[in-house]
């Protein structure tokens, strides 16, 4: 299976958790590429700034999506809730149809309530509105169980797309 992983990472902890699932992935036979997402004001929280920053670098910028059978979007949880870049980019995605669609966030918080739930919602929501398949989702709090939590993620991410 052709996988895309799309990752928004600020401090580099959600690209690693990306970096990690992709292997685990690649192990499974499936032919896998990190695509990352960048914007330009990592400080800016405004969804509507950042949609259209995205709409106008859409064509340009943006990887090529429809390549991909599947999907894994990765994000940190932002002020308990979604991060507005992956919020602004899933927004202006044309469509997902007949794609298998998985997620992941990153958090520090380890409390319930401090936004892991919520930014998976939010994913499944975006995804599912433009035709995805929602097949899996997995939250890895950054502390120090994380590796054993990055294990559990890659072993669920493995199973969703099987």
């Amino acid at each position: 299976m052709n996988i895309g992983i799309v990752v928004y990472s600020q401090t580099g902890n959600t690209y690693e958790v990306a970096q990690k699932v992709k292997e685990a992935l690649s192990k499974k036979g499936n032919s896998v590429n990190i695509e990352r997402i960048h914007i330009s004001d990592e400080k800016e929280r405004d969804i509507k700034k950042l949609e259209a920053q995205f709409k106008d670098d859409f064509l340009n910028n943006t990887p090529d999506l429809s390549k991909y059978e599947a999907l894994v979007f990765g994000s940190p949880v932002h002020a308990f809730s979604l991060s507005p870049a992956m919020t602004a980019f899933i927004s202006q995605i044309p469509s997902l149809q007949n794609k298998k669609i998985s997620c992941f966030v990153t958090k520090g918080l380890p409390l319930s309530g401090t936004g892991g739930n919520q930014a998976i919602s939010k994913m499944k929501q975006l995804s599912e509105s433009k035709g995805g398949n929602f097949c899996g989702s997995g939250i890895v709090v950054w502390n120090k169980d994380r590796e054993k939590q990055i294990k559990k993620l890659t072993e669920e991410m493995c199973k969703a797309f099987f």
